[in-house]
């Protein structure tokens, strides 16, 4: 079957898209599934000629993130972009295609004892979960971010297709490598919007040999005094997370990790620091998930440490439900709003979700972070700014202005309008 961009027929494979195949909205008319960096080459350097847009696509478990893009001709797949992993296990790194599963690389990493200390928020059971490529280019994060930091501090390297067709790479194989520009770093978080990724070589971590979780629910007003004492607290947390809905208690659940003679009395310790909780062996339901359910207006909303009890405060007072990272200050709040399919949270909802989004945004900037509309219905993007006021948004233009001149990956997802 031919597709309605002839000029790209033969470059890779090619499919007209389906129903299903939109961003934000906005359908595609071709869906391509490049099997190597050389097609994905080829094909840029064919939309870049006819100034085709392109939006990047793992599995799409993140697709709805970000804004609509302005326009869309072509979706490039990357589900082909995988290959073998390569492990160098007495190094601790992996290098793997972008299309490869989070939960593919960790399995075969995890065969020697090694980890990707990244948290697949968007997984779900029975489903396929994030791709590499994916994580990257949202920096996706999850609890254990308090122990290595986040994805983007994990890349070391990439292998990249600029908008124009070239291929490039930047960082390496080796942890100790600082020659140049960190185009790793900057790629990461970039939302596709600068170049397409090929291959990502990470840092890994080796796996603990045992768990401990301690954790329980505490009055609204317990929330900030008992973080107060995990943040103070010298025990080595590799996680701490808090989950708290409207009208009900909070849930604190810290993570100590090591072996298994010294996470035990650590564990035991810590409750002794915070006796409003107990040691448990398992974590929570709610740990490392993203709240709300499909459809619902999501947000993620940083602040300081001191500030996350009183973030956690205002969001709820306003309806939503969180769930984050309390030891880092990133947290995930959710509206209760679901996409109906005809323009879900209409009227008076979508009304009252834009209020929640400007007040936990006001808080959030006040504690020293920021709130950024990860999705929501289209009656919800109508009434909110997607990313808020944003630092330095000159000099990202200039940086996509000379990565991506003639607007083809993904244009308006970003930042702005990048």
């Amino acid at each position: 079957m031919g597709t309605p961009h002839r000029e790209l027929d033969g470059i890779c494979a090619l499919r007209p898209a389906g129903p299903q195949d939109q961003v934000g909205g906005v359908a595609g008319s071709v869906v391509a599934t490049p099997a190597t960096t050389e097609e994905v080459s080829a094909l840029l350097a064919a939309c870049h000629r006819q100034r085709l847009r392109v939006v990047t696509r793992g599995h799409g478990t993140k697709i709805g993130w970000g804004r609509p893009p302005e326009a869309l001709d072509v979706i490039l797949e990357t589900t082909r972009l995988t290959g073998p992993v390569e492990h160098s296990r007495g190094d601790l790194i992996a290098t793997a295609g972008a299309g490869t599963p989070l939960a593919r690389l960790q399995e075969v990493v995890g065969q020697a004892g090694h980890q990707l200390v990244v948290d697949d928020l968007v997984a779900t059971a029975g489903g396929p979960g994030s791709t590499l490529g994916g994580a990257v280019a949202t920096n996706l994060a999850g609890p254990r971010r308090l122990w290595t930091g986040a994805l983007r501090d994990l890349v070391i390297g990439v292998r990249l297709v600029r908008a124009d067709g070239t291929v490039a790479k930047a960082g390496g194989k080796v942890v100790k490598n600082v020659a140049g520009y960190d185009l790793a770093k900057l790629l990461t978080g970039s939302f596709g919007t600068l170049a397409v990724l090929t291959e990502v070589t990470v840092r890994l971590h080796p796996q603990p040999r045992a768990a401990r979780w301690v954790g329980g629910h505490l009055a609204p007003d317990r929330l900030a005094p008992v973080l107060a004492g995990l943040h103070r607290s010298q025990l080595a947390l590799h996680g701490l997370e808090v989950r708290a809905v409207p009208g009900g208690a909070v849930e604190v659940s810290a993570l100590l990790t090591g072996t298994a003679a010294g996470v035990g009395p650590r564990a035991t310790a810590l409750v002794e620091e915070a006796p409003d909780l107990a040691v448990g062996t398992s974590a929570p339901p709610w740990w490392g998930v993203l709240p709300g359910a499909t459809g619902r207006t999501l947000l993620r909303t940083t602040a300081r440490l001191s500030g996350v009890a009183e973030l956690v405060e205002v969001a709820t007072r306003h309806g939503l439900e969180v769930t984050g990272s309390a030891g880092v200050g990133v947290l995930h709040a959710a509206s209760a709003d679901v996409d109906d399919g005809a323009g879900g949270g209409a009227g008076a909802s979508a009304d009252v979700t834009a209020a929640a989004v400007d007040a936990v945004r006001a808080a959030s900037v006040r504690l020293g972070g920021s709130t950024v509309v990860l999705e929501a219905p289209a009656e919800v993007r109508a009434r909110v700014d997607t990313w808020g006021p944003v630092p330095g948004l000159a000099l990202m233009g200039r940086v996509k202005a000379e990565f991506d001149p003639r607007r083809v990956l993904s244009p308006g997802r970003f930042v702005g309008g990048l």
